[in-house]
Order: structure tokens, then sequence, then C-alpha cells
């Protein structure tokens, strides 16, 4: 049967990579917070009470009070190129793409707001893509973050009649790539400083510790990369200590601890006074590193009595970092290219 005239042309042949990142607001405003929040708070893997008592409270009371003080810590952190998170997510995308040439299309996507995970996931389709990898660029696996992409991938799959072959990033939290790559960008970062670090800290998003109990590895895999990297910093630099917390507790509910910014504290109290802080379960900088971290983190130490603290960035669209990426999706991508 031949081909009618009035087909549509459609492309094939291609293979498409898709970075996904958490998300953030458009601007720094509480208008474009308070969408953000709503769609981010609304997410039941993220939020784990029933809708029906937490939508009042969302409504209510968080998107009320909180848009206002999130917009104002977004404020400190937004430059001309838009969110952190935005642009180093969008960079690591450019750098991969001219990595790999040729051999796949690469697009970044955001689990909340823009570009959203559909659209780019239909572009790649539009493209030719007939075998996609979806990569969560989150090293430590959770319920909230890898499984809520996850969930997003397999919705868009639910409303579409022609999909591409697809597959998913495992977590790499204790991969050698990864911990190579963070060894190798945090080392060279703590060496460029003008003083020499008591203390490295690393700092993970922190989750409600009833996840732990329900069986999320989160915990675990966070620990296992603090081990990793503490194995690592031992060897190449003895003298520093290494602790791990838990960042960005939100609400009533008990966290996941020892909290950074008591670590902080406690620990200028103790007698530190130069510390290091890094969070290796960001993937890119964004608001917790760059306000939480490097403009609280630093006032909370001064003020317990340090003298010299520098947060340390994340891998972003470093040299290591697209070393480690590139070489993750290519091995993600055997059989294909």
């Amino acid at each position: 049967m031949d081909q009618p005239a009035d087909h549509p042309r459609i492309l094939t042949g291609k293979i498409g990579v898709l970075l996904v990142n958490l998300g953030t607001p458009d601007a720094p405003d509480e208008s474009s917070v308070r969408r953000y929040l709503a769609e981010f708070l609304s997410d039941r893997r993220v939020v784990e009470i029933p809708q029906i008592f937490w939508q009042p409270i969302l409504r209510g009371l968080v998107l009320r009070t909180r848009p206002r003080k999130s917009a104002h810590a977004y404020s400190q952190v937004w430059t001309e190129e838009g969110s952190p998170l935005a642009f180093h997510t969008a960079a690591q995308a450019r750098a991969l793409q001219a990595r790999l040439g040729d051999a796949a299309i690469v697009r970044h996507a955001m689990r909340y707001q823009k570009p959203a995970m559909a659209a780019e996931l239909d572009r790649l389709l539009a493209d030719g893509c007939e075998r996609i990898l979806v990569a969560p660029l989150y090293p430590q696996y959770s319920g909230a973050t890898t499984a809520s992409a996850l969930d997003a991938m397999a919705n868009w799959i639910k409303d579409r009649r022609r999909l591409s072959a697809l597959r998913t990033l495992p977590p790499y939290f204790d991969d050698p790539l990864a911990i190579t790559a963070l060894h190798k960008d945090l080392a060279r970062q703590i060496d460029a400083l003008d003083f020499a670090p008591e203390l490295l800290v690393l700092s993970f998003h922190g989750m409600p510790e009833r996840t732990l109990r329900l069986g999320d590895p989160y915990h675990c895999h966070c620990h296992k990369t603090a081990r990793l990297l503490g194995e690592t910093f031992a060897q190449s630099h003895p003298e520093l200590k290494v602790a791990t917390s838990f960042q960005s507790r939100f609400g009533r509910a008990k966290w996941l601890e020892p909290a950074t910014d008591d670590v902080i504290k406690v620990q200028g109290a103790n007698g530190i006074r130069r510390m290091v802080i890094a969070a290796p379960g960001f993937s890119s900088d964004c608001l917790e590193t760059i306000e939480e971290l490097g403009i609280r983190g630093r006032e909370d130490f001064e003020a317990a009595g340090g003298t010299h603290f520098a947060a340390l960035t994340c891998l972003n669209a470093s040299e290591a970092g697209m070393d480690m990426l590139e070489a993750l999706v290519r091995r993600e991508l055997a059989g294909w290219i």
C-alpha cells in the first residue's frame, strides 16, 4: 500500500538522552515561587500525607507564607542567566551534547516547572529518537527524587500512542566514576583555598526519618557516598576530618540527622576554626547549596567562633563532572551507540 500524499513526515533512527533535574521557579518573585512550590509540594512522593489532609494545609498556610521567604532566598542567588540550577543543568546538557556529537540528541528537563519532562520527551520523539535514555541527575536514590522523575516518565508513557524504547540511568552513589569525580573536583577546590581546612562537612538533602523506616534506601546511599569519599580523602588529605549531615529540614516531622546547621554550630563551638562544606548529593549548584550552605552556613559558623569557611561548588559542568556523566551515559547507551 502506498503512503498517502498527506501522511506526516516522521523522523526515525535517532537516539536521545534526557537529563532530568528537580526544578526551579521561573523568577525570584512570590508568584513564581508559589507556582513552583504548589507543584512540588503536591507531589505525593514528596509529601506523603493523604491529600485530603495535606491540601488544605498547603493551600491555606504553606503557600500563603513560605513563597515570600523563599523568594527572598532565591533573589540572593539569582543571576543574569537566571536560576543557578537551570543554567548549570542546561550547561551540562550542552557539554554532554558536544561530547556525544552525532551519536545522540541531548536535552534537559525539570521534574517541576520548565522545561517539562513531557514536553522534552515529545521533542525527542519528534526529532526521530526511537531510543531514549532518561537520566535523573540524583546520585542517591530516593522515592521523592528518582522515583518521582520516573513517575513523570510513566505518566508521559500512558498518554502517548507512539513511544520510543526507554532506558533509565541507575543511581550512581557508589559508582567509582562518581567517587573519583567528586574527590578530584573537591580536592582541587580545597587545594586552591588560602587556608587549610580542618573539617570537610558532606551535606546531603534531608528526608523525613519515616522514609528510612519505610524502606527508602536514600539514607544508606548517602552514608556510603560519604564513607567512600572519606576513604579517598584519608589518602590524599590525611589531616582533614570528614563529617556527614543532612540539610533543608521542613515542617514538624523528625528528619534525618544530624542536621547540617547543627553540625556547623556545634563544630564551631567545639573549636573547629577552618571548615569547608560540600554537597555530594547535588549534581548542580542551586538554592540549597549557594544560599543555605554558602550564605547561612557561613553566618552560623562565624557566629559559633569559626574564622575560615568555604562552600565548595557541585560538579556542575566541570571537566571532572562531565567526564563522569559522559562515561555513565555511554555505559547505559551500550548496544545503542
